[in-house]
């Protein structure tokens, strides 16, 4: 069931703003499932592996940073009691780190949450002259899970779910000049469609791969403080909601908050089959609000967009 099908009620939950990742698992056992969190040694990316290592699956932490790895992995195993909570290393904006993970991986893959992301960073370039934030929260997530198919194929019923951001209200994805290479740098609107590929991506990857059992959403986690804003001051957020016509205070959540709605799309039964969707504070969002930073664009759930961003990403990775 996709978002496109108007057959398909938007999908609502019993949770909130408000519930917690280990709320929204309370009582699913994920034993003997395989799941892999994406920059899962800081902010809600420790929060989301530790929920699910609180359920019983073997949770694999793919990080820039093995030793912050390893030390998050060893404090997870003496919260949750669960020893197989992994550590990988993973550098999404070098593609010859995610050709050696993908290569290395081996067996079924049940759950693969792309957590990992870069935002609204100074201009950046990698060696091929990708922008940095479109490198690593797109491309990067997409060679992995690309790369990985065969694994989540493998598994039967696998979910990805893809760490989008109300950030993608401001910008498509600007097919003409995606790496700023015409066109002005400019970090939010960077960072905007970077977040609108997660969205597209999951929409893409849930047609494609329907028949192989694999579904994928897309979310907004909410505000939280985490080491994603480094480069974020409070003025630049201040500019940055002014932009999208905001009048409307951040809620801040905590990092248990945050990673709710990732967990909810992870492992819930109500998300069974569902795909190519856009979630926000536990449940499906409705269309953008304008005025408010809840809601989904419809650019960023546009069928054919998101065929030719995966077409243009397999372009540009092929070089």
């Amino acid at each position: 069931m996709t978002a496109s099908d108007p057959a398909t009620p938007r999908v609502t939950t019993p949770f909130t703003a408000a519930s917690t990742a280990a709320e929204v698992v309370d009582g699913i056992d994920l034993t003997g499932r395989r799941a892999l969190v994406t920059g899962g040694a800081s902010g809600i990316g420790v929060e989301t592996a530790r929920a699910l290592a609180g359920a019983g699956a073997e949770v694999t932490l793919a990080v820039r940073n093995p030793e912050a790895g390893r030390r998050t992995a060893e404090e997870i195993t003496a919260t949750t009691g669960n020893k197989q909570v992994l550590v990988a290393p993973l550098d999404l904006a070098d593609q010859s780190s995610v050709a050696s993970f993908t290569d290395a991986w081996d067996g079924p893959l049940h759950l693969l949450v792309n957590n990992a992301g870069l935002m609204a960073s100074p201009e950046m370039r990698t060696p091929e002259g990708w922008e940095m934030q479109f490198a690593t929260n797109h491309l990067g997530h997409f060679a992995l899970t690309t790369g990985l198919h065969r694994a989540l194929a493998a598994a039967g019923g696998a979910r990805v779910v893809a760490v989008s951001s109300s950030a993608h209200l401001q910008s498509p994805v600007v097919f003409e000049d995606i790496h700023f290479r015409e066109r002005a740098y400019e970090p939010w609107a960077a960072y905007g469609q970077s977040k609108t590929a997660n969205v597209l991506f999951a929409v893409e990857a849930t047609r494609r791969w329907a028949d192989d059992g694999i579904t994928a959403n897309a979310l907004m986690p909410g505000a939280i403080r985490t080491n994603l804003q480094r480069y974020v001051t409070p003025e630049e957020l201040d500019r940055m909601r002014a932009r999208t016509g905001s009048a409307t205070a951040v809620v801040w959540k905590t990092p248990e908050q945050g990673a709710a709605t990732s967990v909810l799309l992870a492992t819930s039964p109500l998300l069974a089959g569902v795909g190519g969707r856009y979630f926000e504070d536990c449940n499906e969002a409705g269309p953008h609000e304008p005025g408010t930073r809840r809601g989904v664009a419809a650019y960023a759930l546009d069928p054919e967009a998101a065929v030719r961003l995966w077409r243009v990403s397999v372009e540009t990775l092929a070089g």
